[in-house]
């Protein structure tokens, strides 16, 4: 059971300035009154109804502490406190410094990770930063015996059997999550990645790719061997994470086949490329829920003047 505490989060941390916004909170610098240490604030809005849609449910906010307290481990983000109020739920984390994406690692990620945001570096200035992951708020802790459905998740990193909605295993995070994250760092490119997120499931149960050579040139046979054993629809055929381990491209056994994995290298250009597209798009996505959301107001019979919201979402859609 997940801990809750109803003291004010402001008698025990300073609040510092804003690190990142999403749909249901944001993420905020605070530091410690008694030791000054700096952590990150995640404040999230809690429905006050269960019919309400402004919010998140409570019990997703409990799984994610749940899991966070279970978890102890150097790459992923530490859990420290956790504050409630009748509409806000505070998780004190520890602070990491900039998106593993925003700057070039020399070296591979290995683990669950299901998107670019997710992975975070401990320390900027350090030569060899430590990854950290964030952001358990879609984990899932598998039960024994239990039967797992879910069909969320982003598009393009999510498995087939999840969009027809089977029952999950662990192969599913084997799917797609390392896979297309290996696929982005190598090539820059999203292999499955669609107009619209309808053509981007299609491609996705389709589980059809291919190497370009223009974007694989540099690209060693195997870390391809390693994407291809990956990328596959049927979940019992795909490699487990043990098997992912000990596979050459990760760890390789002879010097021929150390000196073939250090000449995979990582295009830069198109990978920044792509992030920069992504995040066009979820701006894009944000202006016209907006847009949506001031169409369905009532109109103000006292007052001629025009909707200053309104005005501003125009402007920003034309730039």
């Amino acid at each position: 059971m997940a801990l809750f505490k109803p003291e004010n989060v402001e008698d025990f941390y300073e609040i510092e300035e804003v690190l990142g916004s999403g749909h249901f909170g944001q993420v905020r610098k605070v530091c410690e009154r008694t030791s000054r240490t700096h952590w990150a604030g995640k404040f999230l809005k809690i429905r006050k109804t269960a019919c309400s849609r402004l919010g998140l449910d409570r019990t997703s906010v409990e799984r994610e502490v749940e899991i966070l307290q279970i978890l102890h481990h150097p790459n992923i983000v530490a859990l420290k406190d956790v504050f409630e109020s009748r509409s806000e739920v505070v998780l004190i984390l520890e602070l990491t410094e900039v998106h593993a994406q925003e700057q070039h690692c020399p070296f591979r990620l290995k683990g669950n990770i299901n998107m670019p945001e997710n992975i975070m570096l401990s320390d900027k200035g350090s030569p060899h930063p430590n990854i950290k992951l964030i952001d358990f708020g879609l984990a899932h802790r598998f039960c024994q015996g239990e039967e797992y459905r879910s069909t969320s998740g982003t598009p393009q990193y999510i498995a087939p059997e999840m969009i027809s909605n089977e029952p999950l295993s662990t192969a599913a995070d084997m799917c797609l999550s390392n896979p297309v994250l290996s696929l982005l760092r190598l090539s820059g490119l999203s292999p499955f990645q669609g107009e619209t997120d309808e053509e981007t499931l299609k491609n996705v149960i389709a589980t059809n790719y291919q190497f370009n050579k223009h974007y694989f040139s540099m690209t060693s046979s195997m870390a391809k061997d390693f994407i291809m054993k990956l990328l596959i629809k049927t979940p019992n055929e795909r490699m487990t994470a043990e098997e992912c381990l000990v596979h050459p491209w990760i760890k390789p056994i002879t010097r021929t086949q150390a000196d073939k994995r250090s000449r995979s290298s990582i295009n830069m250009r198109s990978f920044k490329k792509f992030n920069a597209k992504r995040k066009w798009k979820m701006s894009y996505n944000m202006v016209l829920m907006c847009n949506r959301l001031v169409s369905l107001r009532l109109p103000c019979k006292s007052n001629s003047n025009p909707d200053p919201l309104q005005v501003r979402i125009k402007t920003y859609s034309k730039v």
